[in-house]
């Protein structure tokens, strides 16, 4: 049975002329109760993780000569990050480059005397084998020796760093990490019961942690093809369409995956009040329909208002989760029916009203 919530009609002008009464009668907007599209879904929990992270090393050990970085600097690609100590290599660098230059100038000469006849070929031949051997070993030390020069592999901003100058770096021991936070991916966690029903191009919408209510929609676009054995979790990937310094590696969102969807009827988040955990909404109804439900309302004030008086009647509704500013409608209410979607809070069962339309034409 429907609730009646009434209070004592706000009749204006008992006894005045019918322009006063009017001018009191609330004016307020209404729309109709008709079908809207809504996603069926299961909510999770999303982990942003940036699609470009790298955890930074060097290829070669020794004692941090410099450290040109702090935490939190924003650095470009083939940055210097640090630079280990080069003596030694240094040193051999410019002996294997004085080898391979005298190399190069026997080989030379010797070409030259085998043209002229005054050596032979396997001569040549041994001083060209002696000047390919010292170049390339120059080129493997001049590459030992740039390893030496940590340079940022990418664009984004320097982690937690775990050293300072001086220290010895082992090769292939992280020291710091590098994150790009304008390229990130929304690791979703599913139960595996749904392992059939998740694939990519479902739509999913996530909701940041700071209560704003901002809603980012966008779509799984990779589906792990194995469950978490501990957590019993199917991992889903989409990509977050949005940048900023808002969005970090590793925070946490609520996400909704849509699994599909349903037409329902609907009404405006702003149609509706809450009282003791019931939901209710103001519909549009005449005399008649207010009868039928009088509440508190004075019968005999009531029949002093003319017949074509419309009326704020308060009804309880059943609604499902809002989406997109809309509920849906799961009981209560029929198609076509008219709800108040301004002016609620001077509304009480009864009330008479006038809506903004018919207003607008009396000043025609």
């Amino acid at each position: 049975m429907l609730l009646a919530f009434g209070v004592s009609l706000s009749l204006a002008g008992c006894g005045r002329g019918a322009p006063e009464r009017a001018t009191r009668i609330p004016v307020v907007t209404t729309t109709a109760v008709e079908p809207a599209v809504f996603g069926q879904g299961i909510e999770a929990i999303a982990t942003l993780e940036a699609a470009r992270s790298v955890q930074l090393a060097s290829q070669a050990t020794g004692r941090v000569l410099q450290l040109q970085i702090r935490q939190g600097q924003s650095v470009r690609p083939g940055q210097v990050l640090l630079v280990l100590d080069q003596t030694q290599l240094q040193a051999e660098v410019a002996s294997l480059r004085a080898q391979m230059q005298t190399d190069r100038l026997n080989h030379e000469r010797y070409e030259r005397l085998v043209r002229e006849g005054a050596a032979s070929a396997i001569q040549r031949d041994q001083y060209r084998q002696a000047a390919m051997a010292s170049r390339a070993a120059l080129v493997a030390r001049e590459a030992d020796l740039a390893f030496r020069t940590v340079r940022a592999p990418q664009a984004g901003v320097i982690g937690e760093i775990n050293l300072k100058a001086g220290d010895v770096l082992q090769a292939g021991v992280p020291f710091t990490r590098l994150v790009s936070n304008s390229d990130q991916l929304a690791e979703i966690e599913l139960p595996a019961n749904l392992a059939g029903r998740i694939r990519p191009g479902l739509s999913v919408v996530l909701q940041p942690p700071d209560g704003s209510g901002q809603e980012i929609r966008t779509r799984i676009s990779a589906v792990e093809p194995s469950v978490t054995a501990a957590t019993q979790l199917l991992m889903a990937q989409a990509p977050l369409p949005v940048a900023g310094d808002q969005w970090r590696n590793g925070m946490r969102l609520r996400a909704r995956v849509v699994l599909g969807t349903r037409s329902q009827l609907a009404v405006p988040f702003a149609s509706v009040t809450r009282l003791a955990g019931q939901s209710f909404v103001y519909v549009i109804g005449d005399r008649g329909q207010l009868l039928q439900r009088p509440g508190q309302v004075d019968r005999q004030q009531l029949e002093s208002l003319p017949a074509s008086t419309r009326f704020a009647l308060q009804v309880p509704v059943q609604l499902g989760e809002v989406q997109n500013n809309r509920y849906p409608v799961l009981a209560g209410l029929s198609p076509g029916q008219q709800v108040v979607t301004s002016g609620l809070l001077t509304l009480r069962h009864g009330t008479p009203v006038r809506l903004r339309q018919d207003r607008a034409r009396d000043f025609r």
